[in-house]
């Protein structure tokens, strides 16, 4: 993600030989959203099972 999108046409990353640009939606293959799906289904089990949930984003709400 990038802090402007569309990234600027100006932007020196659209230069540079060693760097891939995707828009936003690049990360939605099958198989990412798999593991998406599968990690928030395991963190929510995890927590309605009074655990600390392996990927928890705002660790100070347990506290």
């Amino acid at each position: 993600m990038f802090d402007q999108e569309p990234l600027p046409a100006g932007s020196p990353l659209r230069e540079l030989d060693n760097v891939v640009l995707l828009p936003h939606i690049g990360s939605a293959s099958v198989a990412t959203r798999t593991k998406m799906a599968v990690m928030a289904a395991r963190n929510l089990t995890q927590a309605l099972s009074g655990e600390r949930p392996e990927h928890i984003v705002n660790p100070e709400v347990l506290a």
